[in-house]
């Protein structure tokens, strides 16, 4: 596209970087026009392809590092098992050896993390390079991830299997519970990076097939069993992830079934028992962390609409009879996420000052709505945010690869 070129040729000096290549465009070639959804794409592109860049070095030096590097002695499951606790639950002060207490909100640091945050950088890894690879077209990128891809989803050693048996397990209370397949929500980058790169000259079409084996039979197991059908039903952002994540698995693996099954649950469930008339999301605002919450409800929705929206089921523009739409849940929290001191509750309990950061909802909601404000304030946000809670609630980091 015009636009990386442009960017090339920035990169390379020839031209001052001081200039916008989109306002430079528009001097050389007055009666170019890009589409909105071009114009986006193109700005997200400039705003991020420095870091970008630095990104893609970073993880074309790392090494795969999957479940199979750790394990915990609390965990029921096997070497090939995902595990991790609940961050919310900690040892009861009257009865040390017992099960533990929850306390809302307040994370535990001594819960069992390393397969959790071995995921997250799976998909930083993967999104980073994913993205190099849009914007270069360098097939090197793509040969890197791959070697990520195969060892969590083919390699007999290393893979991971395909169901969450024992995520957010609580120490004398469960071996692991279905809140806990909300972990793999940074496995959506990795799918979608798979759909970015799977035609990459290096890449084996052999692998491919295998890797999409492994999504289709995660997405069965999320349907079929009763963690799964317990999560798909939760009342708050739990359900909302779920669809979220199905989405974007039944993308990858082309299964239009899944798909509408999951637009319905937009439709029918989320919209119209999820959201406020005024936008808000009343399950997220009772919480002790009702700021991000609701960040992390939103952003959940709007990848949704971005994932599962196309000719025929346009999302974007869909409303309940009442009224009830994407649109309104943004206009809802923008002027919060804009100016934080307008907030109307109390602050979160925790993690009040490391949000917000540069949320995907903002993004693609200036594509799809035609807003530059909102666009404005994406760019002005915290495109590299390194607290571990930020990151866990913050599944889409990398928007250049989800732009058709």
């Amino acid at each position: 596209m015009l636009i990386n070129f442009l960017c090339r040729l920035f990169e390379n000096q020839r031209f001052s970087h001081t200039l916008n290549p989109l306002v430079f465009c528009f001097i050389v070639f007055p009666n170019f026009s890009f589409g909105q959804g071009n114009a986006v794409e193109s700005e997200v592109i400039w705003t991020l392809r420095t870091h970008i860049m630095t990104e893609a070095g970073w993880a074309m030096m790392q090494e795969p590092v999957t479940v199979t590097a750790e394990t915990s002695p609390r965990s029921q499951g096997g070497k090939h098992d995902f595990y991790s606790e609940g961050d919310y639950w900690w040892p009861d002060s009257l009865n040390p050896d017992g099960p533990y207490i929850q306390r809302d909100g307040l994370t535990n640091p001594a819960i069992f993390t390393a397969h959790r945050l071995a995921m997250i950088r799976f998909s930083r890894i993967v999104g980073a390079l994913a993205s190099a690879y849009k914007i270069t077209g360098e097939d090197k990128y793509a040969t890197q991830a791959f070697r990520h891809i195969n060892a969590w989803f083919v390699d007999s050693e290393t893979r991971m299997n395909p169901s969450l048996l024992f995520a957010q397990a609580i120490k004398g209370r469960a071996t692991g519970r279905g809140i806990g397949i909300i972990d793999t929500i940074h496995l959506m980058e990795v799918a979608q990076g798979i759909i970015v790169m799977q035609q990459a000259k290096s890449v084996r079409q052999k692998d491919v097939a295998q890797i999409k084996d492994w999504f289709a039979d995660y997405i069965n197991w999320l349907m079929t069993h009763q963690y799964g059908k317990d999560e798909m039903e939760a009342k708050n952002n739990h359900g909302t992830c779920w669809a979220m994540q199905v989405a974007s698995f039944a993308k990858l693996t082309e299964n239009k079934e899944v798909m509408d099954f999951c637009r319905n649950r937009y439709k029918s469930v989320f919209l119209p028992y999820q959201m406020n008339a005024n936008g808000s999301f009343p399950q997220e605002l009772r919480r002790t962390k009702p700021y991000g919450y609701s960040i992390f409800n939103l952003d959940a929705m709007v990848m949704l609409c971005q994932i599962l929206s196309d000719k025929e089921n346009n999302l974007w523009i869909y409303q309940t009879i009442d009224g009830r739409s994407i649109k309104r849940g943004i206009l809802y929290l923008y002027p919060f996420i804009a100016n934080k001191k307008k907030w109307p509750l109390k602050p979160d309990v925790m993690y009040w000052d490391n949000w917000p950061v540069a949320q995907p909802f903002l993004v693609f909601g200036a594509q799809a709505f035609n807003e530059d404000d909102w666009l404005e304030t994406w760019k002005k946000l915290d495109h590299n945010p390194k607290v571990e809670e930020v990151l866990r609630n913050l599944p889409v980091r990398n928007p250049v690869i989800w732009f058709e």
